[in-house]
């Protein structure tokens, strides 16, 4: 028998976003080292998402990445739920903690109320994350397994006839669909009857700047790819108060575009020929720096209007962090199931985002950073021409989506 791990990412940019890839893409891994102080933090962001970020991009050079470190973080603790022994240990090594018994406890409380507080109805943008298993009504599915995903991860659990592959894959494909307001369709293919179990995690995320920028200043310009690839792009522009550093540690600027509520976008621009730099160095440590030094300014911003799209095969990934097991016949999953000949075949993951002038919808190394303090200083240019990196930020801590622009 096989247990096919789906993790179902997505994420939707304001004005329209649709998703059709059905790619399968297996990479990922992490390795986030010590469990938040903060409980309402992400419990695993810190190395996972700059490593899995690193791995993705090596296995694409020069293309778009978008991904969602939460959603990803999410299905993996859950799963650790049901494994054992080593295959436990790679999975909880993988997230950063050590497999220490109160430790894995207090990962998935604090996963609990982070989920918890992140699916509070909100009045100025819209963030959901989810979970659903699709079982077989005929495998025996132990009842802790089932208690402990409902209650801490507020999974969603369905009886399905996996004897029936199309019927099966129609009604989770139909749930996903629903669930990200019809943005993810057809999200898998090709089930069969040896499918035991579908497990998959969703996000949507939408919002509107908290300074829309207009229209009319929207014109086509030239975006360099690479030096000898340039491309036409509508360009939208806005001249207003924004968050703005310099980085001269990364070689960077860093641009932060607040939504109304509680995220903010991350624009960061390396200068040119400095990207794999800029890459290397980025941790979540130099994140959280950038927002206590952020300070306004005046900013002439230049921004392309894009939608890109991420499909990763996460099975393919996720070993080159460490998390290899699962995916193979040594696999211990004995805490879902007493079935000992049970592994992970598939784990998929899948985001779009795209960005208007409207918004956003989303089916420190150690140096100095300096910043313009000065209010009364004349409006910064700032010109997004080039390949850039892009996170979508809730409450200046969990990083939600990381992404880079290569071809808008």
């Amino acid at each position: 028998m096989q247990l096919f791990l789906l993790l179902g990412l997505l994420l939707l940019s304001p004005e329209a976003a649709t998703l059709r890839r059905h790619h399968h893409s297996r990479e990922m891994r992490k390795k986030v080292k010590e469990l938040p102080t903060d409980p309402t933090a992400a419990p695993s962001s810190r190395d996972f998402t700059f490593d899995l970020y690193r791995a993705l991009a090596a296995a694409a050079p020069g293309q778009n990445i978008f991904f969602s470190p939460l959603s990803i973080c999410t299905s993996l603790a859950m799963l650790s739920l049901g494994a054992g022994s080593s295959t436990k240990m790679q999975i909880l090594e993988g997230l950063g903690l050590k497999p220490q018994e109160s430790l894995e406890e207090e990962m998935h409380r604090a996963f609990q109320q982070l989920l918890q507080e992140l699916n509070q109805p909100r009045d100025a943008s819209q963030l959901s994350l989810g979970n659903a298993l699709f079982t077989h009504p005929l495998v025996n599915v132990h009842d802790a397994f089932l208690s402990a995903t409902k209650t801490m991860y507020l999974a969603d659990v369905f009886s399905t006839n996996f004897g029936d592959p199309a019927g099966a894959q129609k009604q989770i494909n139909d749930y996903v669909a629903k669930q990200t307001k019809g943005k993810i369709v057809d999200l898998i293919q090709n089930l069969d009857s040896t499918t035991i179990m579908v497990m998959v995690n969703y996000i949507f995320f939408k919002a509107k700047w908290e300074i829309s920028f207009s229209h009319k200043n929207t014109h086509e310009q030239d975006f360099h790819v690479t030096p000898e690839t340039v491309v036409r792009v509508p360009m939208m522009n806005s001249e207003d108060q924004y968050y703005y550093l310099l980085d001269r540690n990364l070689s960077c600027k860093v641009v932060g575009v607040p939504y109304q509520g509680n995220a903010t976008a991350l624009f960061i621009l390396p200068s040119e020929g400095k990207m794999e730099q800029v890459e290397n160095g980025l941790s979540e440590k130099t994140l959280k720096k950038w927002f206590k030094m952020f300070m306004k300014r005046e900013l002439d911003l230049y921004l392309p209007r894009f939608s890109i799209e991420g499909s990763y095969q996460l099975e393919k990934v996720l070993p080159r962090l460490g998390i290899s097991e699962v995916f193979t016949s040594d696999a211990d999953l004995s805490g879902i199931s007493n079935n000992s000949n049970i592994q992970v075949s598939e784990m998929v993951h899948k985001a779009v985002v795209e960005v208007d002038e409207s918004g956003t919808k989303a089916a420190a190394a150690t140096g100095m950073v300096f910043v313009f303090r000065s209010a009364r200083l004349s409006s910064q240019r700032v010109v997004f021409n080039r390949p850039f990196l892009m996170a979508i930020v809730e409450n200046r801590k969990n990083i939600i989506f990381f992404g880079k622009v290569t071809h808008p």
